[in-house]
């Protein structure tokens, strides 16, 4: 049995948190998860994808529909459990919405942040893994991108509010030696548990690479747009590190691990593949894999975009015993079981609002 026993997930009904639950009770953690369903969906009675990583492990969760911008909401959660470590997922995430609503992502990411760490601070927890992004980087001096590289020249709002919670971090650390933090800078996560029951059902408009393709492959979208293939890349495009969500969430287990057992202090960790893939290669990829046919469109870049992004992931590799063991093909494969077993993503009530009785709605 792991030393923490209780992990609090803040955006744990998303699509990178529900798929890191899992993980989490197959580690034998209890898990305590909160969403105010900005990112997700779900409601007052609960997540959908929080019930079906019940149904995976066959383990239950408690979930509260819970705000970090309300902070006695969160103080009363922290008075009912004993949380020994929290990961914060919890962010509005969409670059293109960072650039057009600065206070809102401010507001939201900083805030939230803020009131998580006090009330950790006054029911004495100091553990925390924190879902950071490769967005701190900026633009690339070098490549593949070690955790050395310089941070902070970033290119937009979203990356910005990242790169202020990472300098809080390193702040409070260095004023406060109880606290022992993991920051895990993500590159970029696709795919779904091998079940198809969980996956990445945006709630807003489609602005991620993989939930568009496939929903073009399925036909409810008549074209793929691609912004930018004049790129100094290859093939003109953007070039990312795609890692798969599953590999992302066994990173936050070894990171809780390592937190369990040793006092770091802060520490940061790259969580890819080390490889980095055109967007023009994974939509082949996936057209291969999938058997479909993905009509494209080349529009202009997008403000904030970077050209090649890939990660140097040796030191999770050293220090926290992790790499990644899924491919491209499986982060494809994956992520069309679940678009085809859920067409329509999660059952959404207010989709289903019209009741039927005999015969007249």
């Amino acid at each position: 049995m792991p030393q923490f026993r209780t992990v609090l997930v803040t955006g744990g009904a998303g699509y990178i948190g529900s798929h890191c639950v899992v993980d989490l009770l197959d580690a034998g953690y209890e898990v305590v998860a909160i969403d105010n369903f900005a990112n997700a969906v779900g409601d007052e009675e609960g997540s959908p994808a929080l019930a079906r990583a019940e149904q995976i492990t066959g383990k239950t969760i408690t979930f509260y529909k819970a705000d970090l911008l309300d902070k006695p909401q969160i103080n009363d959660i922290f008075d009912k459990h004993s949380i020994d470590c929290v990961i914060h997922f919890a962010a509005l995430k969409a670059v293109g919405e960072s650039m057009q609503q600065p206070l809102l992502y401010y507001q939201n990411n900083l805030l939230g942040m803020l009131n998580l760490l006090e009330i950790m601070r006054s029911h004495n927890c100091y553990q925390i893994v924190f879902s950071s992004s490769c967005t701190v980087y900026g633009e690339p001096e070098q490549l593949p991108i070690t955790e050395t590289h310089a941070t902070g020249n970033i290119t937009n709002v979203y990356g910005r509010t990242k790169y202020f919670i990472e300098e809080m971090l390193k702040d409070l650390s260095a004023a406060d030696d109880k606290w022992n933090i993991i920051s895990l800078r993500y590159f970029n996560p696709v795919g779904a548990h091998p079940s198809g029951l969980i996956g990445e059902d945006p709630t807003k408009e489609f602005t991620n690479l993989m939930p568009f393709m496939a929903q073009v492959a399925l036909g409810k979208k008549p074209v793929l747009t691609i912004f930018g293939n004049d790129y100094n890349t290859p093939d003109g495009t953007g070039i990312r590190d795609y890692i798969h969500v599953m590999d992302l969430a066994s990173g936050h287990v070894a990171a809780l691990n390592l937190l369990s057992t040793n006092h770091v202090g802060l520490k940061v960790y790259n969580l890819g593949t080390g490889r980095g893939v055109s967007v023009k290669e994974l939509v082949d990829v996936f057209e291969r894999v999938t058997e479909t046919k993905v009509p494209t469109k080349y529009v202009a870049r997008r403000l904030g975009d970077i050209t090649a992004m890939w990660a140097d992931a040796t030191l999770a590799k050293t220090e926290l015993g992790w790499s990644t063991t899924r491919s491209i093909e499986e982060m494809c494969t994956d992520f069309w079981r679940w678009q085809t077993m859920n067409p329509d993503g999660y059952p959404k009530k207010n989709k289903t609002s019209v009741i039927v009785m005999n015969g007249k709605s």
